[in-house]
């Protein structure tokens, strides 16, 4: 093996171990119900994200987003409905005494201090005040709730939690201007958005274009081997520049270490997320996304350049390299930069969508599951995984592991690079709808080797494993999405619902034609030996059960 594909499968390798993440929401994830705050007779809402809009003299101003307490009225959802009051600074601060100031219908902002919640809702509400946001002393918001034994729990006003750096904001707002007024509202999200069909399109779509490209290279590979063998060659050449690829096989061992390794960096993203952590992920995104796109690029522009794509040069490091890879490199290297440059606008999850998809494509281009075995144990393998790191880990972390790692908390970055992610579009609180490349990376595996098998064995589109399984992945990616939504934005474990469709499809289609053996140890269809067998190769000799 030559040292740039050695590299190119090194670098490979670590970034699957990096991107097997949930399908989620990244930003804008409303607060829902939790068990450690269980409801009772006046403290029985729901936790929701409110929007904070404000008005400074008259003029439209910043917005805010604070969480909804568990007590007190609800919160209207649409905006038309939401009245725009005055807001005025508690006397004292913590509002844990009646606040000397005059309220008339005003919203009341106050700091966390020692007291109550409730206590200070009361207070508020006394004081005739039309709703009260009270301002955390951390970044973080904090869900209100009531303490177990509470009963001066009759309170009529909203009551809403803000983080330390809104509530610094309004201070100044308050003593920097004559009037300031606030509009409180928590818009609900559509059940589906037209981000998520999108997404699921994109995921399907480059499956397929992988299958295709991986099942082509296959089939050419198959009848250059036919040909050498029938032309009785005495020795096979290495026709293949060094540098212009290989395949990798995994193996089972491989394919359970792969999910401890996984699970192993999945870890360390964890506990090492900071801002400069995150900045050595997208150094490493960009080198994997430059490698996937000049290989995609070199594919596709080859059948139109077909002299500059097989005159060789030989370059120091990277062995002997095309000129049509040279002339390439230079425009994938900057799209790379110029992405990592400006990630951090607003439409720049295209370009990572593009490096994403083009390095997708070329992983399951290299690396190949050779059996229906392999397949079975690397799937059922990255079940278990997604289930533990997103439910199980909760138990152990007190917060899902991977869902944290796929937002990016605590790393002052929108999550990490290694996702496909679309802008939702009509979701009044924004945010990305995500899938980790783990999600398509792992069941495309499984179904390049469908269509590979399928052209091997010469099968119809009807009567072959591709189609199938290519309909239970589109499938299972549609459940996740219905199951994503009816849990109301949390995370769900892709791999849960993709994998019984994916494998349970092919597994059950193979018993019945007959296949499953075949597929489950050689992965390939049987062929006709060559009439002129040479000393160096054979062909197996299948016993009768085989056949």
């Amino acid at each position: 093996m030559d040292l740039q594909f050695f590299c190119r499968v090194f670098l490979i390798t670590a970034l699957i171990s990096l991107v097997c993440q949930v399908c989620s929401v990244t930003a804008g994830d409303i607060v829902h119900d939790d068990d450690l705050a269980p409801k009772k007779p006046g403290c029985e809402n729901d936790f929701v994200l409110v929007k904070v809009q404000t008005w400074v003299d008259g003029i439209e101003d910043a917005e805010f987003v604070g969480v909804g307490a568990r007590f007190g009225t609800t919160i209207v959802s649409k905006e038309k409905n939401a009245n725009q009051r005055r807001l005025i600074l508690s006397d004292p601060r913590d509002c844990c005494s009646a606040p000397k100031n005059k309220l008339a219908n005003d919203v009341i902002m106050v700091d966390r201090g020692h007291c109550k919640f409730t206590t200070k809702a009361n207070y508020a509400q006394a004081a005739h005040a039309s709703a009260i946001l009270i301002i955390n002393n951390q970044k973080e918001l904090y869900k209100m709730v009531c303490e177990p034994d509470e009963t001066d729990l009759d309170i009529h006003i909203p009551a809403v939690m803000l983080p330390q750096d809104a509530g610094t904001s309004l201070e100044k707002m308050l003593i920097s201007n004559s009037s300031v007024s606030v509009q409180l509202y928590s818009p609900t999200r559509p059940l589906v958005d037209i981000a998520e069909v999108f997404l699921w399109l994109m995921a399907v779509g480059t499956i397929l274009c992988a299958s295709y490209w991986s099942a082509w290279s296959a089939r050419e590979a198959a009848i250059e081997q036919d040909k050498l063998l029938k032309d009785a060659l005495d020795e096979i050449p290495d026709t293949r520049p060094v540098g212009s690829g290989g395949i990798v096989d995994i193996n089972t061992t491989s394919a359970i270490l792969f999910v401890v390794v996984a699970s192993c960096f999945l870890v360390m993203l964890y506990k090492l997320m900071s801002y400069w952590f995150v900045e050595l992920l997208v150094v490493l995104f960009c080198i994997g996304g430059v490698e996937g796109l000049q290989t995609c690029s070199v594919a596709l522009l080859s059948r139109w350049f077909k002299r500059a794509g097989k005159t060789y040069i030989k370059v120091p490091f990277f062995g002997s390299l095309s000129y049509l890879t040279l002339a390439v490199s230079p425009f994938c290297i900057a799209f790379a930069v110029v992405w990592a440059v400006y990630r951090n606008v607003s439409f720049a999850w295209i370009g990572q969508d593009i490096l994403g998809i083009a390095l997708i494509i070329t992983v399951l281009q290299i690396v190949h599951v050779p059996n229906l075995k392999v397949g079975t144990v690397l799937l059922s393998c990255a079940f278990l995984y997604d289930i533990f790191w997103v439910f199980v880990s909760k138990k152990l972390f007190h917060e899902s592991v991977m869902i944290v790692v796929a937002r990016g908390d605590r790393s002052g970055e929108d999550g990490i690079p290694m996702l496909l992610k679309i802008p939702r579009m009509f979701d009044p609180w924004g945010g990305y709808s995500i899938i980790g490349f783990g999600d398509i990376l792992l069941p495309g595996l499984l179904i390049t080797f469908s269509l590979r098998y399928d052209w091997l064995a010469n099968k119809t589109l009807r009567a072959g494993y591709f189609l199938w399984a290519m309909i239970a992945y589109g499938l299972g990616l549609l459940i996740t999405y219905v199951a994503l939504n009816l849990m109301d934005g949390h995370g769900q474990p892709a791999l849960l619902y993709i994998v019984p469709f994916t494998l349970g499809t092919f597994l059950t289609l193979g018993k019945k034609r007959r296949d499953l053996r075949v597929l489950w140890t050689r992965g390939e269809p049987e062929r006709p030996c060559p009439h002129i067998r040479l000393e160096h190769q054979h062909c197996e000799e299948l016993d009768d059960n085989d056949h």
